[in-house]
């Protein structure tokens, strides 16, 4: 058990992962939807210590991940005008677009900012109205209410100087997509927990409903994941189907009405495409008509975008989990943090990224 010597309710996970051991009977494929539960499951070797009846795999929870890589071009190529001063969290600015990243348009001398927040971003607006600001807007269901907030904050104060570039894309539209795929794999599915925290779970039973399968909301420790597998693991047992929530903490059946209402007041469902999957029907916001003037695609006009992802990543595979980093001839060699192929491997969040940063011996069988 040396992955979880440092948590301190190791005991009570090793107790866990017991029983999901007395309970298993048959091979069944988890995914866990978000990247932040994928770096927890590595980090703690979870994936390692489970009956080997029981095989992870990793979703495309990470929003770095499946930025596409046209808008990550759209964006580099605004960070590049010397009028604007682009900013974003810091995730971004290390995701490879067609030839470059977000820092080398900085090291070029583009006026490229870390935030820490959409209204940082604002406030930045608020000093320089000679320049135009961008903020990145990327994520889940999760960042949505800021970012919404921030426009809203935008407008209030009259600032004619600052847009949002919006990739934000949802979960259930992606649970949609890799469950009617004629090559999922997927049995079980751990739900993220921050996710429902906003949205609640209430999309979930029609989809448990409509492919026959278990959802189970969950967290991030250690403990909230190995309960998760087992709740999983009891209902596919049983031949049931539902959503379970395991995370009730902080999570409810209808989420959080007021934060729903503010993403509702300046977004609107579109069609998105996802990097390495393709474009998923309703499966992201865009800004309402009423905020266009926000809408940094419609403020700047841009050439179209001609983009080619390197033959070599296999990201789009590992995000609808169909195979696993290890599983890339690139991984570890061609592709590391320092020269990634793709965001999996640079994102706080990704899979690659964890597998680089916390399974060594991987590395060490590559040699």
């Amino acid at each position: 058990m040396k992955y979880l010597t440092e948590y301190r309710d190791a005991k009570l996970v090793q107790a866990t992962l017991r029983e999901i051991e007395r309970t298993v009977t048959r091979p069944w494929v988890l995914m866990e939807i978000c990247g932040g539960q994928t770096h927890s499951i590595v980090r703690h070797g979870l994936d390692q210590l489970l009956p080997e009846q029981i095989e992870l795999v990793h979703g495309p929870g990470c929003p770095v991940c499946v930025t596409p890589l046209e808008q990550i071009d759209r964006a580099l190529a605004i960070a590049s005008r010397p009028d604007v001063i682009f900013t974003s969290y810091g995730d971004m600015l290390r995701v490879p677009g067609t030839g470059r990243d977000l820092f080398a348009v900085r090291a070029a001398g583009g006026d490229v900012r870390v935030v820490y927040s959409p209204l940082d971003a604002v406030k930045i607006a608020q000093e320089n109205p000679q320049k135009q600001i961008v903020f990145f807007a990327i994520g889940f269901e999760t960042t949505a209410p800021a970012n919404a907030m921030s426009v809203l904050q935008a407008q209030a104060l009259g600032l004619d100087n600052f847009s949002i570039l919006v990739s934000h894309v949802c979960v259930p539209p992606a649970m949609h997509a890799i469950l009617g795929s004629p090559h999922n794999r997927v049995q079980g599915f751990l739900a993220a927990g921050h996710v429902c925290s906003v949205m609640g779970y209430w999309e979930y039973p029609p989809i448990a409903a409509q492919y026959g399968v278990p959802i189970v909301v969950t967290g991030f420790e250690p403990l909230d994941l190995a309960q998760g597998i087992l709740s999983l693991v009891r209902l596919l047992e049983a031949g049931q189907t539902g959503v379970v929530n395991a995370y009730g903490r902080a999570v409810t059946l209808e989420g959080n009405r007021a934060a729903q209402d503010v993403i509702s007041r300046v977004f609107t469902v579109r069609d998105r495409k996802w990097r390495g999957i393709g474009e998923i029907p309703d499966s992201g916001w865009g800004l309402r008509e009423e905020f266009a003037a926000f809408d940094a695609e419609r403020r700047f006009s841009l050439e179209e975008i001609h983009t080619e992802e390197s033959p070599l990543c296999i990201a789009g595979e590992i995000l609808q989990g169909l195979k696993k980093p290890i599983d890339c001839p690139a991984f570890g060699t061609l592709c590391t943090p320092e020269q990634p192929l793709g965001a999996t491997m640079v994102s706080s969040e990704g899979a690659c990224a964890a597998y680089y940063r916390y399974r060594g011996d991987l590395l060490l069988e590559r040699a």
